[in-house]
């Protein structure tokens, strides 16, 4: 299913279920550019190669997990810790004016008074609540999971596993919406259906149960 726009038949598929878990970066909130300049100026100081590609499809991913991963494709040997408060002061700077993406901000403003509503984040809470306040969001946002939250982040399902708790619907009765294959992953692996955001699109990925 492809939701060119927001006709009501559109809509009709997306009713049943009880809650939405929406992803922020990239998906709910339009920070990936910030991001990446963000990614760029620490791959300057820091001195790796800034492959813009390859570091947006780790979007999802907190600072220090890209960071870890940057040290094993690079063979080099960042202090992680270091570098991602370096990253997260940057973007912190350069994110004065985030602005939601429309498509799903449409969603959110169709449903949110008929469905419990989350965010699952790979970014920190506090930033999350940043950025959910600044965009005058946060009455239709009841849970916040960030990465500081769980563990195992995603492609892992902990941050909606969570989030599905917290709000007390079941996961197969949850929705989620991402924009990266990480986040996918991590839906299904949640066992939930998710909405992926490519192109202003969103296409629908159901869990299918490995039989």
């Amino acid at each position: 299913m492809r939701l060119e726009s927001h006709g009501v038949v559109a809509l009709e598929n997306i009713q049943h279920y009880h809650a939405f878990i929406f992803d922020m970066d990239g998906t709910l909130l339009d920070t990936m550019p910030t991001h990446l300049q963000a990614w760029y100026e620490t791959a300057r100081v820091y001195g790796f190669p800034f492959d813009i590609d390859w570091v947006h499809s780790l979007g999802g991913m907190p600072s220090r997990k890209i960071l870890e991963q940057i040290n094993l494709r690079y063979d080099l040997s960042i202090d992680c810790d270091e570098a991602s408060e370096y990253k997260m002061d940057c973007f912190r700077k350069m994110s004065d004016n985030i602005q939601p993406i429309q498509i799903t901000l449409d969603i959110l403003n169709q449903f949110y008074r008929t469905k419990r509503i989350a965010i699952g984040t790979g970014s920190q809470s506090h930033s999350a609540e940043r950025l959910i306040r600044a965009s005058g969001l946060e009455d239709k946002i009841e849970v916040i999971v960030g990465a500081d939250h769980v563990e195992n982040h995603k492609p892992n399902p902990d941050t909606f596993l969570l989030a599905a708790e917290k709000l007390g619907v079941e996961a197969k009765n949850c929705l989620v919406f991402e924009d990266t294959e990480i986040g996918l992953k991590a839906a299904h692996s949640a066992g939930m259906d998710c909405m992926l955001l490519s192109e202003q699109q969103l296409q629908l990925f159901p869990y299918e149960i490995k039989k």
